[in-house]
């Protein structure tokens, strides 16, 4: 009999008895075990597996830009719903009421918004127009301030669906002697205009104001002429052998053709400020003669700064400051040839208490010019009764610290916003005359224009 000395037990685990060359079977696959193919195989399939990791990578990334491009405000597409169909090349166009004015190669068209068909045109001169300025007057008259490829400002009014042409406010007989618009800005209420002119070494601001009142009522005045013409004609007609009835309307153009409308007034001729220079006097008392008042400062030769001194001045500063001048690249001071302008509505600045003043009629012009520090402000009601060449002064000015690059006026004309060229905003409210805010840009930076939404 066969008997055992010691109890039955399990034998303690040991590594020996591990399988030696599955040392990771749990981590494989076992479908992958089962399908175990050769070594080219094997590597088809990486290089597949791959190719298709890669797809999936581009396509959750372009799914995830989808998504968060329809999360975006998308902007609405607008499509035209009319056209209006030009004879010759359209460079420039004007919306006042209920027409669209449209400068060509060779001279203006008008088109109504309502039928979308062309009204008139005015091609008398041959002239191409560039640019166009169109305002309501009211009443079915509209001004309008276009500037042909010389730079002649046309000032037109169109009433009852015809050009009248005014007058060319830039014309002069010797043509030497001609000046080139830039720039044309037409008052809110087109009770004023104004027209930046260059000529060939200096540049300056013309303010016009326009009879605007008077031509309504000129117009008023032809437009009953022209119905009571036109009901004679319908009258003859109904009478005539013929027994027919034929109406005849007699043309706008040639309605219009006999009127005369009074022609704007020269205002304002501003020009830019003058470099600082010496004085041309040779002692005191040539100065005192040209001093208005009786204020005096000073009488000895010290007081006065003739052009010598200037130079002398000047001179030192080049000679000691040169390799700065250089690398910086500074020039001479030259007068500037452009400006922005805005026309100002009343305001405590621009109006004394004895003033009388309309709330939506225009009382100064805000003027500064490039390369400049100052905003200049000049009062409407100046009369031209001083020479010609004489200078212009401004009622008021707002001087910045750095030259001013652009300017803008809100529509109630209470916040003037000044851009200078060291990236600063300032906001003023022009009715109390002190900055509300100020803001500077990212260095560097230039701002080239600035508006009110």
């Amino acid at each position: 009999v066969n008997t055992r000395k010691h109890p039955l037990g399990i034998p303690p685990p040991s590594e020996n008895d591990w399988p030696k060359d599955e040392e990771n079977f749990f981590l494989l696959d076992p479908d992958r075990e089962r399908d175990a193919v050769p070594q080219p195989f094997r590597m088809i399939n990486k290089l597949v597996m791959q190719v298709f990791e890669s797809a999936m990578e581009i396509i959750e990334r372009r799914e995830m830009l989808q998504e968060a491009q329809k999360r975006k405000v998308q902007p609405k597409k607008c499509f035209p719903t009319a056209e209006f169909q030009v004879t010759e090349r359209a460079n420039c166009l004007a919306v006042s009421g209920k027409y669209v004015f449209v400068g060509l190669s060779e001279g203006l068209a008008a088109f109504s918004t309502c039928d979308f068909k062309d009204v008139c045109a005015w091609d008398a001169a041959k002239t191409e127009i560039c640019a166009v300025h169109a305002l309501d007057l009211g009443n079915e008259c509209h001004v309008l301030l276009a500037v042909d490829e010389m730079g002649l400002v046309w000032l037109f009014c169109f009433h009852k669906e015809s050009f009248l042409l005014v007058k060319i406010l830039n014309e002069v007989e010797d043509i030497s002697q001609r000046s080139t618009c830039v720039d044309q800005v037409l008052s809110r209420g087109g009770d004023y205009a104004g027209i930046l002119l260059q000529g060939n070494t200096k540049a300056w601001l013309e303010i016009y104001q326009l009879p605007k009142d008077s031509w309504l009522t000129e117009m008023e005045k032809n437009a009953g002429a022209a119905e009571g013409l036109a009901c004679s004609e319908r009258r003859s007609s109904c009478s005539s052998k013929v027994g027919t009835f034929l109406l005849q309307e007699l043309p706008v153009s040639a309605i219009q053709a006999d009127v005369e409308l009074d022609l704007p007034v020269l205002l304002l001729t501003v020009r830019p400020p003058k470099p600082m220079t010496g004085t041309s006097f040779k002692g005191p008392l040539d100065a005192l003669k040209e001093v208005d008042d009786d204020s005096v400062l000073g009488l000895g030769y010290n007081h006065l700064i003739k052009d010598s001194q200037w130079e002398l001045q000047e001179a030192i500063f080049c000679s000691t400051y040169r390799e700065y001048l250089e690398a910086e690249g500074v020039t001479k001071e030259e007068i500037p040839r452009h400006a922005t302008f805005h026309f100002l509505l009343p305001s405590r600045i621009l109006m004394g208490p004895e003033m009388e003043v309309q709330p939506d009629i225009p009382v100064g012009i805000g003027v500064h010019w490039d390369g400049n520090h100052n905003f200049c402000l000049y009062l409407l009601n100046h009369s031209l009764t001083g020479k010609e060449d004489s200078d212009l002064m401004p009622d008021v000015v707002w001087p910045c610290a750095a030259p001013i690059a652009c300017s803008a006026v809100s529509s109630c004309s209470r916040y003037l916003a000044l851009a200078g060229e060291d990236a600063t905003i300032t906001i003023w409210d022009k009715h109390l005359g002190y900055p509300l805010s100020v803001t500077a840009i990212v260095e560097e930076r230039f701002i080239r224009s600035i508006h009110f939404l």
